[in-house]
């Protein structure tokens, strides 16, 4: 159990009660022009052509940090997730990529080690 003082466990828990049963739930749009709301994209662009790699790679960073559980399923597409997560994980928080990492043995980084 998480201290008072334990920030990144607490954050780590919050990220975990979020995260789908499996990647095969992320089942949201893998092209064309996305528009996130404001809970999520509350601060800059809220349009992001998925055929785009970087719009692409920062839909993924925004919603990875802010989304709850459905609207990871709603805007993430594993498709695009898992080729993605080599580069992803290192421009998202230690907290969240841990979490996933954990969460999906797809994910980790000895999954791609033994590929």
């Amino acid at each position: 159990m998480a201290s008072a003082f334990d920030v990144p466990g607490l954050r780590r828990a919050r990220f975990a009660r979020r995260v789908p049963a499996t990647l095969a739930a992320l089942a949201g749009p893998r092209h064309g022009t996305v528009s996130l709301p404001l809970h999520l994209a509350w601060s800059g662009l809220r349009e992001f052509d998925l055929d785009q790699p970087r719009l692409r790679m920062s839909y993924y960073r925004i919603v990875l940090g802010e989304a709850m559980h459905d609207d990871l399923v709603e805007y993430l597409n594993r498709d695009l997730l898992v080729p993605m997560w080599p580069t992803l994980r290192t421009l998202i928080s230690r907290d969240i990529r841990d979490v996933w990492e954990s969460a999906f043995n797809e994910l980790a980084p000895s999954a791609r080690t033994a590929a």
